[in-house]
């Protein structure tokens, strides 16, 4: 394994396949008609033992796409249930994805490899168990870009085109996308066996997620307490993460949320172009419970509907003591993502003031505040006239610099030096973000048969941080037809 394994070759050993029959379906691939390959990650299949010279694209459509049985995997739906917008559903389950297998990585994490867009299931209900490219081209880009800011998320090994189509926004082109991740364990799991009252099965579901997941944790007094006290702290500073880089989700249900706290299950997600408290990503919310600001508040609620279905196994008070430490860690993690964005690593009392102080003049000003972040980084807060890329971000300069004359004073206080300083934020401010329109932009051409600018697009989201010369003008404000962008749950 060493040197890299053929895909043939991967050593599957498939752990929720032994499970309970009832927990899943088992269901081949559904092939697609005249699949391609459209994009390939090396760094995943290297993660996966995989040596990314030796890996053909004719084997990935063969493979990937199920023309031809893969060796070793057992492709099976998953069933749970979940809370959407707030309302149970008992009626979820993997209704267009399979969990084709498991491969224990080289870092000896055993990873899940799933095929989005896989075909017909018992738990398609009305769907034609498809994913369409527009989706999945969205979905591969999230996973890079949240990688390239270090941000705990699923990625893809590849993604596959076809030449067949479906209905969704008019006729749209299917595609496939093998995603990969070390769990697909979803809160809603949970709560399958909780409201159906199968408490035995709950019980064995938590010993399986803390033998494969937590291993360190099956010693404590509690084992099932220590796992969601672990689950709350991933998730607090994931949910932390997302709110220190501007990202909306678009649809937190339970049945998204992954218990290894990573952003998992991308629909209409939006980086946003500027910073707006009440930005909605998903205009099938029309109540706005996934509205940007709220995301801290609807998680914790997703982890009390975890709370609720862990009750069977755990002492009630218990539960509510640790959903009670989750605002002070979401506070906490948050603070301390923005004063390394800021370039603080001394703590001062005055800091969360100071944050709170600048995100008020973003709201107020609709500022781009990932480009403000990333020109921080580039000022010396020594020279004055250094201060006008920033002031040019907003229509009334005063504030800012006010805020900006205590900015520099508190800067002052830090033991390292401006050019070290300005390095590290520049480390965690990326010059590059991905925008809905740079994704919009890479879609219409994708549609048109050219795959060449989604691909360009890739090392810009990798190293987000890094001179890109080609891609210069992503660097700047998005233009105005942006705005205009809809992104549905379809997307």
């Amino acid at each position: 394994m060493s040197m890299g394994c053929h895909l043939t070759e991967l050593p599957f050993d498939n752990s929720y396949a032994r499970l309970p029959a009832s927990w899943f379906q088992e269901v081949d691939i559904q092939p697609l008609k005249n699949a391609h390959l459209i994009a390939f990650c090396p760094e995943v299949a290297s993660t996966l033992g995989l040596d990314p010279c030796r890996v053909k694209p004719s084997d990935l459509v063969t493979f990937c796409g199920g023309h031809e049985p893969w060796p070793g995997t057992r492709p099976l739906a998953m069933k749970y249930t979940g809370h959407q917008f707030g309302t149970y559903n008992p009626d979820l389950g993997d209704g267009r994805g399979l969990l084709l297998g498991e491969v224990a990585g080289q870092d000896g994490v055993r990873y899940d490899l799933h095929l989005k867009g896989a075909g017909k299931t018992a738990f398609s209900r009305f769907g034609d168990g498809r994913a369409v490219l527009r989706s999945s081209i969205r979905e591969y880009l999230a996973g890079e870009a949240m990688a390239g800011l270090g941000i705990p998320t699923t990625r893809a090994l590849c993604l596959l085109g076809s030449e067949d189509y479906t209905m969704r926004n008019g006729m749209e082109p299917c595609a496939q996308l093998l995603r990969v991740t070390p769990c697909h364990i979803r809160f809603g799991h949970f709560e399958f066996f909780f409201y159906s009252g199968r408490h035995e099965e709950l019980k064995q579901l938590a010993d399986y997620c803390l033998e494969r997941f937590f291993p360190e944790l099956q010693g404590e007094a509690n084992p099932v307490l220590a796992m969601y006290r672990e689950v709350l702290e991933r998730t607090a500073r994931l949910v932390a993460s997302w709110q220190a880089y501007g990202f909306v989700h678009g649809v937190l249900n339970t049945d998204n949320m992954s218990i290894l706290g990573e952003t998992f299950d991308y629909g209409p997600y939006t980086f946003m172009d500027w910073y707006e408290p009440d930005h909605i990503a998903n205009k099938n919310d029309h109540e706005g419970r996934y509205a940007f600001r709220y995301q801290p508040a609807i998680v914790q609620w997703n982890l009390a509907a975890l709370a609720q279905a862990l009750l069977p196994l755990i002492e009630r008070e218990a539960l509510e003591a640790e959903l009670e430490r989750f605002i002070p860690l979401y506070q906490a993690a948050k603070l301390e993502f923005m004063r390394a964005r800021l370039g603080l690593q001394r703590i001062e009392s005055g800091d969360a003031e100071l944050v709170e102080r600048l995100e008020a003049l973003w709201a107020r000003y609709e500022m781009d505040h990932n480009r403000f972040l990333r020109l921080l980084s580039e000022w010396d807060v020594n020279e004055v006239e250094g201060r006008a890329a920033l002031n040019a971000l907003v229509d009334n300069a005063g504030e800012l610099n006010t805020w900006l004359d205590d900015y520099a004073a508190r800067a002052d206080l830090e033991p390292a030096s401006a050019p070290i300083r300005r390095q590290q934020m520049r480390s965690v401010n990326p010059r590059y973000i991905l925008r809905n329109y740079m994704a919009e932009e890479v879609i219409r051409e994708a549609h048109q048969g050219d795959y060449r600018p989604f691909n360009d697009l890739l090392p810009l989201l990798r190293h987000p941080g890094d001179e890109h010369p080609e891609h210069q003008r992503y660097a700047g404000s998005p233009p105005d037809w942006a705005a205009a962008i809809n992104l549905t749950c379809s997307s």
